[in-house]
Formats: C-alpha cells, sequence, structure tokens
C-alpha cells in the first residue's frame, strides 16, 4: 500500500465509507441500496410526464431517484462540489450498460451536454456532465458534441424548487453556435439532475432551432 493510500484511502462516493478491496468510487452496500429508476425499461416514466407539453421527447432515462439527505445527493454533490469528477464517467457507464441494450436509444445520432457558463465552469474546473455523456457516447457508439450548444448566462441552481416553478431565466439561456450539423439528427441531451424541468426546455428550445430534429434525455437523477 502506497504512503497515499494509507494516509488518504479510498472513501465511498455516496456514503463515505473506506472502499474494501476491488471496490470503484462506490462501495458494494451504496451499489444495492442507491434507489434505480429503470424508466427506460417500464411505460412510467415521470421526465415525459414533467415535460409533457412544454418540449417534445422521443425518450428519457434517469439512473436514479433524487432527494434530500440521501445517498444520490451525497453522489452529486461530491461530483460537483468536492472535485469527484471521475463519478461522472462513473455514472455514464452503469447507464450506458443498460441504455445500449434499449432498442428506444439505438437509433440516437449524438450526444450533447447540458453546457456550464464559462465563469462557472472556469470556477468548478470541470462541467460535471462530460465524462457522463462521453460514457454514454462511447456505449451507444454515437458522437459526443460539447461545441455546438452553449450557455449565455449564468443562472442559480433550481434543485428543490417546486415542480411548477419555472423560471424564464433559465428557459431563455442557451443558444446554438451553429444549427446545420444538427439538422435531421435524433440527439441525446445528458444533464446531472432534473429538478424543474426548465433546464432541459430551455435546452430544447435552442436545440430547435436546428430543422427537424429529434430529442431524448439521459440524465444521472430525477428529483422527487
Amino acid at each position: 500500500m502506497s504512503l497515499l493510500k494509507l494516509f488518504y484511502p479510498d472513501q465511498c462516493s455516496a456514503c463515505d465509507d473506506l472502499l474494501s478491496t476491488g471496490e470503484k468510487l462506490i462501495c458494494t452496500s451504496c451499489r444495492h441500496a442507491l434507489p434505480l429508476a429503470h424508466f427506460h425499461t417500464t411505460t412510467y416514466n415521470p421526465i415525459l410526464k414533467l415535460l409533457r407539453g412544454r418540449t417534445s421527447l422521443e425518450n428519457a432515462a434517469a439512473l436514479f431517484y433524487f432527494d434530500k439527505k440521501t445517498r444520490v445527493q451525497h453522489l452529486i454533490h461530491n461530483l460537483k462540489y468536492k472535485g469527484q469528477e471521475r463519478v461522472s464517467a462513473y455514472l455514464g457507464e452503469w447507464l450506458g450498460s443498460e441504455l445500449m441494450t434499449t432498442e428506444a436509444f439505438k437509433n440516437i445520432d449524438c450526444v450533447i451536454p447540458v453546457p456550464l457558463h464559462k465563469k462557472r465552469l472556469k470556477s468548478r474546473g470541470y462541467n460535471q456532465v462530460t465524462g457522463f455523456g462521453k460514457a454514454l457516447a462511447t456505449a451507444l457508439q454515437k458522437p459526443y458534441l460539447d461545441d455546438i450548444l452553449y450557455r449565455t448566462k449564468a443562472t442559480n441552481t433550481q434543485v428543490f424548487l417546486g415542480r411548477s416553478f419555472r423560471s424564464t431565466e433559465v428557459i431563455d439561456s442557451f443558444a446554438l453556435r451553429e444549427n446545420n450539423t444538427l439538422a435531421g439528427k435524433h440527439i441525446l441531451l445528458v444533464d446531472d439532475l432534473i429538478t424543474t424541468g426548465g433546464t432541459v426546455e430551455g435546452c430544447a428550445l435552442a436545440l430547435n432551432t436546428a430543422t427537424n430534429i429529434k430529442l431524448s434525455v439521459a440524465v444521472m437523477a430525477i428529483a422527487v
């Protein structure tokens, strides 16, 4: 064991317990306890329900349900605010292993991440969705495009706002650098967390300036 491991042993990103030999990022106990959503395997899909009448979605998937003071909240907090960037790809590989065998996601043409505003990207040092999106793109064998959709202004988080709340500021904060690349494409938009749906709605508004697109969504978690 290295001195670094001796004084700074690996901890589970979901519960902070020490990882055992062979465990990676998330302990076996949390792997079995985290609340999996499985929307892509059932007819019940809260994401499609939340966005109905606001934007047209072909399909939607989430890895987890999200709630206050849970392992999922701790996991995503560590990813976004504690520098645990590796969690992003880990979750993308997890969900990607399921979506790659799901018929509804086989006709995706490209994967696009929800972008961070340049100021937030500079302060955080990374987009927490990048690893997740790249892992999904690899699983689906589709291109990952992170240079087309961008954020025009910084906005506050919408975590734990009521589902009826819709921030016009968030909805109007996305644009495309160019739209010819996306014409006629089925886009998989990826994000970390859906709460009010305003971010997805805003991205969809921008993406739909491209001609004849279809849109699906995949996220790490959806707030309950």
